[in-house]
């Protein structure tokens, strides 16, 4: 098996917050991200698809549709959006660099071909990253991800 990555980046607006905790412990748990007017980030992803070497084209995934999975099922949702008030997901979920992860694994597992999504890696600072494999997803994780 082969690995193949591509990496884009985007920007977005987001406010650590959880509707179920009081403002009290969202302050204590989230601290500064927790910030009434949210902040935002400059996001680094790296999208890494396995498989064989197909032996007719030479490639794993051919870099062009990889590019345009993309661009259609994360940049052009979270790219210079706030994700709390431009994704339903997020209204559910806190946007967390983790609730990012799994929420941009659903968009392109369900766009790319099945099982050639291995994992994906988001830079949130150059010291925080987040890696997620797709692990532990139910089909109910798949038809919350609503945008």
């Amino acid at each position: 098996m082969t690995c193949v990555s591509r990496t884009e980046h985007f920007s977005a607006a987001h406010r650590l917050n959880n509707s179920l905790l009081s403002a009290e412990e969202n302050r204590q748990v989230f601290g500064k991200c927790n910030h009434p007017n949210g902040h935002g980030h400059n996001y680094i992803l790296e999208t890494i698809v396995r498989g064989p070497v197909d032996a007719r084209t030479g490639m794993v995934a051919n870099i062009s549709d990889l590019k345009h999975w993309i661009q259609a099922a994360v940049l052009d949702v979270v790219d210079h959006r706030n994700l709390d008030a431009d994704i339903e997901y997020f209204r559910v979920h806190p946007s967390t660099t983790e609730n990012l992860a799994v929420f941009i694994w659903i968009r392109l597992a369900r766009i790319m071909p099945p099982g050639i999504l291995y994992q994906i890696i988001i830079s949130e600072t150059a010291k925080n990253k987040v890696i997620y494999s797709g692990e532990g997803l139910t089909d109910s994780d798949y038809e919350g991800c609503v945008v």
